[in-house]
């Protein structure tokens, strides 16, 4: 007997093709996106540039606390440039004052006084103010005519001034003697000669010129037992009360 036979298997079912996707739909979706992309960018660039930088703070200093006394570099350099113009303007003052005439009343001693005047500038010194003085006198006191300068002293209140110094340095210094101020050169009478000899009037005495060789010979005598030299800053021990 002949076998049965078996039905053949169906085919399997053909897949539908798959369905190409809308070329439309795809590029609005596409556009949308870029679009949105676009807008995000533009608004974060808009409040990057709202946005101010965050400031940084110029000083670390409380306001409330005094710190003058820590360092700081532009009042330092704004100090030091005001302390130069300062000094730079003072020195200029000086130099002008130093033009300026002044009138200085002297003695010339012999043991005696013979009162004279002469005028020089302010910042003239006493070597200068010797040879001035010299030329004055010559005419009048042989001795004089063949003396150098070097061998001239001058003396104001009871101390002898080294030639090296001028009437400006005794003004600015305020200097002052045994017997009264030396920065004031007008015409008064020595008070040691016709009063008590402790006693400063306000009257300040003329300075006196005279040969080292007649104080040499007289320095144990009055009143020129009593000069010493000058010397700046020094006291010589001695005061003088002042008249009223």
């Amino acid at each position: 007997q002949s076998q049965p036979v078996a039905p053949a298997a169906a085919p399997p079912p053909k897949k539908a093709p798959a369905r190409a996707p809308d070329a439309r739909a795809a590029k609005r979706a596409k556009t949308r996106q870029l679009a949105q992309l676009s807008f995000g960018d533009a608004f974060e660039d808009e409040e990057e540039e709202a946005a101010p930088p965050p400031k940084r703070p110029t000083s670390l200093k409380c306001p409330d606390v005094d710190t003058a006394f820590l360092p700081d570099a532009a009042r330092d350099a704004a100090k030091a440039q005001r302390r130069a113009q300062a000094a730079a303007e003072w020195l200029a003052a000086q130099e002008e004052a130093k033009k300026a005439p002044l009138q200085i009343a002297y003695s010339y001693w012999d043991g005696s006084g013979h009162r004279r005047k002469l005028t020089i500038e302010r910042g003239a010194t006493i070597h200068t103010f010797l040879e001035k003085a010299r030329e004055q006198l010559s005419g009048e006191f042989p001795d004089l005519r063949r003396a150098a300068v070097e061998n001239l002293m001058y003396v104001k209140e009871d101390l002898i001034v080294p030639s090296h110094y001028s009437f400006h340095d005794l003004i600015v210094a305020k200097a002052r003697g045994k017997s009264g101020p030396m920065f004031d050169f007008s015409a008064r009478e020595d008070v040691r000669l016709v009063g008590d000899v402790r006693t400063e009037s306000d009257a300040v005495h003329p300075g006196k010129v005279c040969l080292r060789a007649w104080y040499e010979r007289n320095k144990h005598i009055f009143p020129a037992s009593r000069w010493d030299n000058y010397e700046p800053g020094v006291d010589h021990g001695e005061r003088y009360t002042v008249k009223g």
